[in-house]
Parts: structure tokens; C-alpha cells; sequence
């Protein structure tokens, strides 16, 4: 479900960009962001511009890690939800990369490259993988007082 939503609402609002927005403007939405149009043909934040098919082939061997953590660790609280942020914005963006041979990116913060709603996603998922991966687990925790008992 998580993958859908994440889908659905960055194709929705980088088509209504596209559609809506003339390539090099900038329309302010609140005192320090930005709507604009841009295309980023590399990776995040427009590191690594170029190279197409490598940076699917990446993305994909990263997504399939991903999955296959997940499918080995599904018992983990809440693993659901940053694998679920994750691959949706991953798949946002490589959707983006085989239709139109860059990823289009909207939200401008000063001094910050343009993002989207799945590079928002991802940053979150990465965040909240970190918390889910770093919390110990009930049955993992010492009692208090018996540190190396």
C-alpha cells in the first residue's frame, strides 16, 4: 500500500509540473520554497548526471537488496514502512528514467538542488530504516543491572 501511494502521488504531482510549469521558472510557494521544472538525469540531487542505464541497473540491484532484507525480516516493527517509502520512490523515479530519460524535479529549497516527492520519500525511508534497523528488539534488551551477567 505504501508503494502505490508513494507511486501514485509522485507521478500525479510531476505530471501536473510538467503540464503546468514552464521549464525554467520559478513560482514561490512559501517565503523559501520554490515550484520550479527541472530534469535531473543523474542521481540524487543531480550527482552523477549521465549514464542511464547504469544508474537503473543500481537502483534496481539496491531495490532488490532491499526486498530481499524485508522478505528475510518481516517480523521486524515497522520494517513495512520504510521499505514501503523506499521502493515507491525508487520505482517514482526509475518510471520517470525509461519514460523520459530523466527524473523531473519540482521542490526548490535555497541553496539545495530541486527534489520530488520520491526523493522525499527515499530520504525518509533511509531515516526511518536507520531508527527500525538501530531498535533493539524486546528480547534483546538487557535488564537493567545485569550488564554482562
Amino acid at each position: 500500500m505504501t508503494v502505490a501511494l508513494v507511486l501514485l502521488v509522485d507521478q500525479v504531482t510531476k505530471k501536473l509540473v510538467r503540464d503546468g510549469v514552464t521549464p525554467g521558472d520559478e513560482d514561490p510557494i512559501f517565503p523559501a520554497l520554490k515550484l520550479v521544472n527541472v530534469r535531473n538525469d543523474g542521481v540524487a540531487f543531480g550527482f552523477d548526471a549521465g549514464g542511464k542505464t547504469v544508474v537503473i541497473v543500481l537502483i534496481a540491484l539496491a531495490l532488490l537488496a532491499l526486498v530481499l532484507y524485508f522478505a528475510r525480516h518481516t517480523a521486524r516493527p515497522l520494517i513495512w514502512l520504510p521499505t514501503g517509502l523506499l521502493v515507491g520512490g525508487a520505482l517514482g523515479n526509475i518510471v520517470d528514467r525509461i519514460r523520459d530519460g530523466a527524473v523531473t524535479d519540482f521542490l526548490k529549497l535555497p541553496a539545495w538542488p530541486a527534489f520530488n516527492v520520491a526523493d522525499v520519500a527515499i530520504t525518509v525511508g533511509v531515516l526511518l530504516l536507520v531508527m527500525v534497523l538501530e531498535r533493539r528488539e524486546d528480547s534483546d534488551e538487557v535488564p537493567a543491572g545485569s550488564a554482562g551477567a
